[in-house]
């Protein structure tokens, strides 16, 4: 399991446990601050009316019927209110009027006019100067049909001389309660699905942050080129780690990379330094010393010449080799003309293609630009120039073109030499692996495709060598064509 993905689990049980809780708490303080609300109304409703009572019941004319016409009058009044959304259509308070032994003297129901309700806790409590309030249902059992009492004592001076009592069914504010709980509910839910996609979005940021430092670190360990472009990584403490890994590759790869050089620099250097050695010491001796032996001294110093001509070669190319190798990304990168870069490597060696009587073909599709570095480019194809003056013969044809194809640009090389065996394939672009020369038996470096190579991988491009016999079978040995292709800009 990615560590994203655990993070996003971890918060997503963090989420709905805290959800939950916090709006199973919410959901429940709902009821009883809805009915404290309606008892603390209740309490003012009750003693108002205490008040407005005080007068009928000193003067005994609280059984008149015009205060049962006004409590009649009362119960069937219809609001038509529209309260937040809910439709109230009918009064629902409920008023009885008891005498200071309890006996019910007024009912706004009309339904316990002489009943004694002195040992309900409303009419109890209050004649007893204490806060009188009960709730009783209408049906045993159910909290549905449950009714709120509030009472207050109608006093002559400090003498309790009669109770009012308010009644309103909680049914009645159920509505406001459901409505309420409905709204908190699908406030709750969409907080939650907020609360989920930020979770998840930052476990995708911050998964797509790992990404890109776990792809860092496998491309280093595997040797190939990686880099981490300024911006790519948002965060200032992955920043910090990603510059921090780029370091330490940085001095690994340095030394690494010296080391290996060296070793090989060392193992290459012996053969021509062998062989400068050898024609040094013979060139001391007596015997050669002598003017019929002129011809052998010649051969000789020309056998230094061409070996310190190879030393020379092998240094300019590893330096090339290493320089590009330890390149990570394009540092100057520009349009170039392919067909002009590829005129102007010819015209330089004009004079090598006069001497073997060579001749050029061009076909240049128009407008052959790439986007790279100028220099690494001219390094690169120079060295498959080169390659192919090597092994064309005389008289033979070269043929350069540039042909565009969707979204790439080529460049094909193409010479009438010896057709590369099969075994040597697998091993072209091998570092110090080298074909002989026909003309002089001799090896080259063995850096140059090796050197193409990586300047293609830098520039996020592939080289291909192919005989052109596998490519046209009827014209066998027709020659090697190699081929370049860029993305085109």
């Amino acid at each position: 399991m990615s560590l994203s993905l655990r993070i996003f689990i971890i918060y997503m049980l963090f989420v709905a446990l805290c959800s939950y809780f916090v709006l199973r708490t919410v959901m429940e303080e709902i009821r009883p601050g809805v009915r404290q609300t309606t008892e603390e109304t209740l309490v003012d409703t009750a003693n108002l009316l205490a008040e407005f009572l005080r007068e009928p019941m000193l003067n005994k004319q609280i059984n008149n019927d015009f205060y049962a016409d006004i409590f009649r009058a009362y119960g069937q009044r219809t609001p038509n209110a529209n309260i937040w959304g809910v439709n109230k259509f009918a009064v629902n308070h409920r008023i009885y009027v008891t005498d200071s032994k309890g006996i019910v003297l007024l009912d706004s129901k009309n339904i316990a006019v002489g009943q004694d309700y002195s040992r309900w806790n409303d009419v109890y409590l209050t004649l007893q100067g204490k806060y009188g309030a009960r709730s009783s249902h209408e049906v045993e059992g159910d909290e549905r049909t449950s009714i709120m009492y509030v009472a207050a004592p109608i006093k002559h001076g400090d003498d309790i001389i009669g109770v009012v009592s308010v009644a309103k069914p909680n049914r009645s504010v159920q509505p406001f309660i459901d409505r309420t709980q409905q709204r908190l509910g699908l406030l709750a839910g969409g907080l939650i699905l907020l609360g989920l996609l930020s979770g998840a979005v930052f476990s995708w940021w911050l998964s797509r942050e790992l990404r890109k430092l776990r792809e860092y670190a496998v491309n280093v360990s595997q040797g190939a080129r990686a880099s981490i472009p300024q911006g790519r990584i948002a965060s200032g403490e992955l920043r910090q780690l990603a510059q921090a890994l780029e370091s330490m590759r940085t001095e690994l790869d340095g030394k690494a990379y010296i080391e290996r050089y060296v070793q090989t620099l060392a193992h290459e250097l012996k053969s021509p330094l062998a062989g400068i050695r050898a024609a040094a010491e013979l060139l001391q001796t007596p015997l050669l010393q002598a003017p019929e032996n002129q011809q052998q001294r010649q051969r000789f110093i020309s056998n230094i010449d061409s070996e310190s001509l190879r030393l020379q070669h092998l240094i300019e190319r590893l330096l090339n080799l290493a320089l590009v190798e330890q390149q990570q990304s394009l540092h100057d990168p520009q349009l170039v003309d392919l067909n002009a870069l590829c005129d102007e490597l010819i015209s330089n060696h004009m004079a090598r293609i006069a001497q073997q009587s060579l001749q050029i073909h061009k076909d240049y599709a128009p407008a052959a630009w790439v986007t790279g570095e100028m220099f690494l480019l001219r390094q690169a194809i120079n060295n498959l120039l080169e390659n192919a003056l090597d092994f064309t013969p005389q008289g033979g044809i070269i043929r350069l073109q540039t042909l565009r194809q969707g979204d790439s640009l080529q460049l094909s090389i193409c010479n009438q030499g010896e057709p590369i065996p099969e075994f040597a394939f697998a091993r072209l672009t091998e570092r110090f692996f080298s074909l002989p020369r026909p003309q002089t038996g001799k090896k080259s470096t063995g850096l140059g495709l090796n050197f193409v190579q990586e300047v293609m991988t830098l520039h996020k491009g592939e080289l291909s060598i192919v005989n052109l016999a596998s490519i046209s079978p009827a014209v066998p040995q027709a020659g090697v064509q190699v081929v370049l292709s860029f993305t085109a800009p």
